[in-house]
């Protein structure tokens, strides 16, 4: 779907009377009626990322009544850095049903990385500017921490004018909480690798952090260019015990205002969460952010529910991140086997997805209701009358399904667990049997 230029960005248009196309289509997919979808997107409860340079591009709804959305991240390493194996994540991350794509890259040729990713999926794409700055700062100038505020901001314009749909801005963290950060009891510190890098420059230059000095120059950027702001929590938890401790809770109590800032000038924005968090603390969480981000869209990594899952980190995340779309998160960005170990390969990425796309929905079941339902309830209706092609299609992955099915030979009415002993092919033939008497 095309996108023409337009000066004014989506949530000014709605907030005019104007509905577009985006709009019309995302109610349409989301079976929300299209007054409604445009009155939640002009309150910023609902967000349609798309940069206005972009054409051929899927609109995405992400909010407040909408079905709970998951986001694949890319990108190279500084250490390993093959553009041609993010190209297929990506391309095997569309193929499996992911609705937004990030790069993350901090290796090879970062322009070029990003443009090539951007081309490769017709979806709402992301980016963390600071990442190039930094990594261009050092290559320029000897050390990233040398990078000054047109550094940043430059990098932000690029981002754009590449057609970058969503932006990570880490503005909430701030210099008088860089102390606390040093003084902090916390486990796992900051790991947020955007915030430990405003972290380490503000205590460097002695300076504030310049997406919050400079936040009405970056709304004019993204305002520009309908660029969504992604409020990044560079405080988030590391760890389950270092979940709503102070530094988590400050940094959100300054997006909050953040969030509002953005509304008043029209620019569309959602809300970073957690992180790592036990169980018993996630519904809570949910709900601080809706009240204070006053619905703004949530965003959660995972989270994570325990700190022992190496290897199995997506099963942990997709713990977490069914409680937090069942409570009301409005994007689940997803994590892989090899979150925390390595960087993920093409297996990890498509595994990663699936945990993910499973927790989503999951919620929505909760939160959505019969809409939410009902491709449970035709794979109930397959698996009774023993529709194999009908379960494959029905399944996140169709190829594994068949595979599993079909994996000792057999390619017949009932699967190789059971047997003869299937509860439907015995029901069948009772049925059979009281009919023929």
């Amino acid at each position: 779907m095309k996108w023409r230029r337009n000066i004014l960005t989506l949530m000014i248009e709605v907030r005019s009377g104007s509905i577009d196309e985006f709009v019309k289509k995302v109610a349409e997919e989301e079976e929300i009626e299209v007054e409604k979808l445009a009155r939640l997107i002009s309150e910023g409860k609902v967000i349609i990322p798309r940069n206005t340079v972009r054409e051929n591009i899927k609109p995405i709804g992400i909010g407040m009544e909408l079905r709970t959305k998951v986001n694949v991240n890319v990108g190279t390493s500084t250490l390993y850095s093959n553009l041609d194996m993010e190209i297929e994540k990506a391309k095997i991350a569309f193929k499996y049903g992911t609705d937004t794509i990030m790069d993350l890259s901090t290796g090879g040729n970062l322009n070029e990385v990003r443009k090539k990713l951007i081309e490769s999926v017709p979806i709402p794409f992301g980016t963390v500017p600071i990442y190039q700055a930094f990594i261009d700062s050092a290559k320029r100038k000897g050390a990233g921490i040398h990078m000054d505020e047109d550094d940043v901001f430059n990098t932000v314009i690029k981002h754009a004018k590449d057609g970058v749909d969503f932006m990570t801005i880490h503005a909430g963290i701030t210099k008088d909480l860089v102390d606390d950060i040093i003084r902090s009891n916390r486990i796992t510190g900051v790991v947020s690798r955007g915030g430990a890098i405003l972290t380490a420059w503000m205590k460097h230059n002695e300076k504030e952090n310049p997406f919050y000095e400079n936040f009405d120059y970056l709304l004019d950027i993204c305002r520009e260019y309908d660029v969504v702001i992604s409020l990044g929590d560079a405080l988030r938890p590391g760890s389950i015990t270092d979940a709503h401790d102070y530094l988590q809770m400050a940094e959100m109590l300054k997006v909050s205002k953040l969030v509002e800032k953005a509304w008043r000038r029209g620019v569309q924005v959602m809300v970073e969460g957690p992180g790592h968090m036990p169980l018993n603390q996630i519904a809570a969480n949910i709900k601080l952010e809706k009240k204070l981000c006053k619905g703004a869209p949530y965003y959660v990594l995972g989270p994570l529910v325990t700190d022992i899952g190496a290897g199995y980190d997506h099963i942990s995340s997709a713990i977490g991140a069914a409680i937090a779309a069942a409570e009301g998160a409005d994007i689940i960005c997803y994590l892989t086997p090899a979150e925390h170990l390595s960087l993920p390969d093409k297996e990890d990425v498509k595994l990663g997805l699936i945990a993910a796309k499973i927790a989503a929905h999951a919620g929505d079941i909760i939160k959505l209701g019969e809409k939410a339902l009902r491709r449970d309830i035709e794979m109930s209706k397959a698996r009774s009358s023993l529709n194999w092609e009908k379960m494959y299609e029905l399944s996140l992955d169709p190829e594994r399904s068949r595979r599993m099915h079909e994996r000792f030979g057999l390619k017949g009415k009932v699967c190789t667990m059971c047997g003869e002993l299937c509860v439907y092919n015995l029901l069948a033939n009772l049925k059979r049997m009281e009919r023929s008497r």
